[in-house]
């Protein structure tokens, strides 16, 4: 018999799933250290949607691997066959107000605010730039959520954890 602890599986959620949830994901799935596994997911991604540039960018300058980020659909996730959540994320201010599907198991939720780094007219560097501090705000909240005790993160205290987190 295995005593195997199951990761805590988070899904991160925007409106196209391009820039901060991807972020957030390939973030998470690194700091988590397969405590958790993260995924992220769009409630409107774009037909042929692709991870922003300058989020893969950001995220290679900083060592962490980009393989296998894709912009997919909150749909994926809805789904019987789907990986059961224990914690949804929203991390923008579209998709925390939209009506969400009914998530297998009922997980917690909670929202994240960041402000998106691939609006603007800014010149390349300065879109450049707004990835690089949107990618370290949201490290520096993965990193707190992520050295939580366990007795924090179980299912009833998931998401009261995870909300408190939004002030920090």
């Amino acid at each position: 018999m295995s005593n195997e602890i199951k990761p805590i599986n988070v899904l991160f959620l925007c409106t196209h799933n391009s820039a901060r949830s991807i972020l957030a994901e390939a973030l998470m799935n690194t700091i988590g250290k397969g405590r958790f596994k993260a995924f992220s997911a769009g409630s409107s991604p774009r037909e042929n949607q692709k991870p922003n540039p300058l989020g893969m960018q950001v995220l290679q300058k900083v060592g962490i691997a980009t393989d296998g980020l894709h912009s997919k659909s909150w749909d994926v996730f809805a789904g019987p066959d789907a990986p059961q959540m224990n914690l949804i994320i929203t991390v923008c201010d579209n998709a925390a107000g939209e009506v969400c599907p009914v998530w297998p198991g009922h997980p917690a939720t909670a929202h994240w605010s960041y402000p998106d780094p691939s609006e603007g007219d800014g010149s390349d560097a300065e879109k450049l730039e707004a990835f690089r501090k949107t990618l370290h705000a949201i490290k520096r909240r993965l990193e707190l959520f992520c050295s939580l005790p366990d007795a924090k993160l179980e299912q009833a205290l998931l998401q009261t954890s995870a909300r408190q987190l939004a002030n920090s």
